[in-house]
């Protein structure tokens, strides 16, 4: 398989959902794919020296990747149509406002591959990107922030109801496990089921809360339509591509004033395409661009995490720092219990696996634990599954080593290992960037003041909330799983 994707889609049988020798189940016309015996017969049927028909090539969308339990994609040939440089290009040369969200893994890709400060990448992409056509250039650490109130929010309403109750039902929304990685969610959806996804989070990841908040509200903030905005994320990883794909996140453009509106009804994604860190690299590199010596642009405050004094700030934790912004806020709301300095992560089994507690009067009253990789994930899943798990929360992702080390991430320069790489990704990620917790985040604040009322409101469900859905295979698909 393509070592194009992500380490999500190509670790091993065991390990994950997929097996890269599995044909996939779309196929021409529609048709149901063929067996071997069944290939065999129509070979033996044709009469000789017929020369081939030639036939439209197959296109493969996201979403029929979604709804399949076979591969993700068993060849480089598949197209991922919406989700390219070309698409990203040819938006831009239609007209549309272009606006692009980016990420601050990526932006630690970018500074360690250049040797430059996640501030100076972040100025020098905006000039770039502008210099495209772009319109804004905004920081889904903003969005993050977003993400992780509600998720607070949602922690502490999910421990009060397990506490105060012995129905089975309520018992199932503890642990909670976080829903930021498509990766892990879509492996929950396809082979976990519907055992495990009453503890996944309903908060979406920044990238989606972030494409909410742009289609939703900035657009109208901005006097801009969202049929005319193409939304596109900077992302590490390749699977935010399933993620931006996802039905749940395309909206209907509702009717407007008495008149109503044109375009009523029409489907509007929330994020219209991803690029990975490596993606971009390529586009500068396609484009002759010297980054280095290219002029710093201001940054687009509307949705970007920068103080007056023009300092970048967000929170500590390359995968989203989810365990330990819930676990400070918790301590404090639930226990009174205000944490100061860093949080002290015991290593359990191995790097990948840690754990946190906090301790009132002799008892453990919250134990946290980041969990990395579906080697740690699967034990976590079999004891969830069999009522031994004794965590509260736990953050989940896919790859390794998490967010720094998604596969769209720019690979490694020649002679320097993986290991390296994300040591340095490490050392960059918080380089030059302020501690600041998301509750005053004055943005956060301003969004919830002009848009979304309160933290756990139905606006806030409406918008910054979805739901997960076990898979159901296909007769086909489980033949070929067999």
């Amino acid at each position: 398989m393509s070592e194009k994707f992500s380490p999500t889609l190509r670790i091993g049988d065991l390990n994950d959902f997929i097996a890269p020798s599995q044909a996939c189940i779309v196929s021409l016309k529609g048709l149901k794919a063929t067996t071997k015996q069944e290939r065999a017969e129509n070979q033996e049927k044709l009469p000789p020296l017929v020369k081939p028909s030639l036939t439209e090539p197959v296109k493969i969308s996201l979403k029929d990747c979604l709804a399949c339990s076979g591969c993700i994609t068993s060849a480089e040939t598949v197209m991922l149509e919406k989700q390219s440089l070309d698409e990203f290009l040819s938006n831009i040369k239609s007209g549309k406002t272009v606006i692009v969200s980016l990420s601050p893994q990526s932006r630690a890709s970018f500074a360690a591959h250049f040797g430059l400060s996640p501030h100076q990448i972040f100025r020098k992409l905006t000039t770039f990107f502008k210099s495209l056509g772009v319109k804004s250039i905004f920081d889904t650490s903003c969005s993050r922030d977003l993400s992780l109130i509600e998720s607070c929010n949602e922690f502490v309403t999910r421990y009060k109801q397990h506490q105060s109750t012995d129905d089975e039902a309520c018992k199932s929304s503890i642990p909670m496990l976080s829903s930021a990685c498509p990766g892990w969610i879509c492996y929950a959806e396809k082979t976990l089921g519907s055992y495990i996804l009453p503890y996944i989070s309903s908060v979406k990841s920044p990238q989606q809360a972030i494409g909410a908040t742009i289609k939703h509200y900035i657009c109208q903030k901005m006097g801009i339509i969202p049929e005319q905005v193409y939304h596109v994320t900077v992302m590490p990883c390749y699977d935010k591509k399933l993620e931006a794909a996802r039905d749940d996140f395309v909206f209907s453009v509702e009717p407007q004033g008495e008149t109503g509106h044109e375009n009523a009804g029409l489907m509007i994604t929330e994020v219209d395409s991803v690029l990975t860190s490596g993606e971009v690299l390529d586009l500068i590199q396609l484009k002759s661009v010297d980054f280095k010596a290219l002029e710093e642009s201001p940054l687009d405050r509307l949705l970007t995490n920068v103080d007056e004094e023009g300092h970048l700030y967000g929170v500590h934790g390359s995968s989203g720092g989810y365990a330990e912004t819930i676990f400070r806020h918790a301590s404090k709301t639930l226990f009174g219990r205000e944490i100061k300095g860093p949080l002290d992560f015991k290593i359990i089994r191995n790097s990948d696996f840690r754990e946190v507690s906090l301790e009132v009067e002799g008892k453990i009253v919250l134990k946290f634990a980041l969990c990395y990789g579906f080697r740690n994930l699967q034990n976590i899943v079999r004891k969830i599954k069999i009522g031994t798990c004794d965590y509260h929360f736990l953050e989940v992702m896919a790859c390794p080593s998490g967010c720094l080390n998604g596969g769209g991430q720019i690979k490694p320069k020649m002679g320097q290992s993986a290991k390296d790489l994300i040591q340095s990704l490490e050392a960059r990620y918080m380089e030059d960037v302020l501690v600041a917790d998301p509750f005053g985040n004055p943005l956060v604040k301003s969004l919830y003041d002009e848009w979304l009322d309160q933290p756990g409101s139905e606006k806030a469900k409406r918008y910054m909330h979805t739901e997960y859905h076990p898979m159901v295979k296909s007769i086909t698909a489980q033949l070929h799983n067999w």
